[in-house]
C-alpha cells in the first residue's frame, strides 16, 4: 500500500479547514414550528376582517362615515393593517352589541380604533389630530 505523499496530505489539511471556516461564516437559518393554534388564529383575524370590510360597505354606514369625514378607502386599508388583537376585539364588541345599533356601533368602535391610532402616529386619517412626538 502506497502511503499519502506529503502534497497530498497538505491539500486534505487546506481543504478541510476551508471547508470548516466557509461553515463558521455560514449564516444560521432558524425555523420553528408553526402551531395549529396559530394558524386558526390567522384565519379567524382574515375571516373578522373580511366580516368588517363587508360591515364598512354597507350604505347606511359608509354615508354616515362619509359624512363625518372618514375616507373609505384609507379606513378599509387601516382595517387590513390591523392586527389580529385589534381585529379579535372590533369582532367581540360587534357580537355583544344589541340588534339594530351594530352598524352605530361599528361606526363608533372604528372611529376610536382610527383615533388612536392616529394620535399615536401610526396613521394620518383625521387632519384635526395633533400627533404625539415620538
Amino acid at each position: 500500500m502506497k502511503s499519502p505523499t506529503i502534497l497530498t496530505q497538505t491539500i486534505s489539511k487546506l481543504l478541510l479547514l476551508i471547508i470548516v471556516s466557509m461553515s463558521a461564516f455560514a449564516p444560521m437559518s432558524q425555523a420553528a414550528l408553526i402551531g395549529t393554534p396559530q394558524l386558526m388564529n390567522d384565519s379567524q383575524a382574515q375571516q373578522d376582517r373580511a366580516y368588517l370590510i363587508t360591515l364598512l360597505q354597507r350604505d347606511e354606514l359608509a354615508t354616515q362615515l362619509t359624512q363625518a369625514g372618514v375616507d373609505m378607502s384609507q379606513l378599509q386599508s387601516r382595517i387590513a393593517t390591523l392586527t389580529h388583537e385589534e381585529v379579535n376585539t372590533l369582532t367581540e364588541q360587534l357580537d355583544e352589541l344589541p340588534a339594530g345599533s351594530g352598524i352605530l356601533g361599528t361606526a363608533l368602535i372604528v372611529f376610536l380604533v382610527l383615533l388612536a391610532t392616529d394620535i399615536l402616529g401610526y396613521t394620518e386619517v383625521f387632519p384635526f389630530v395633533k400627533k404625539t412626538l415620538k
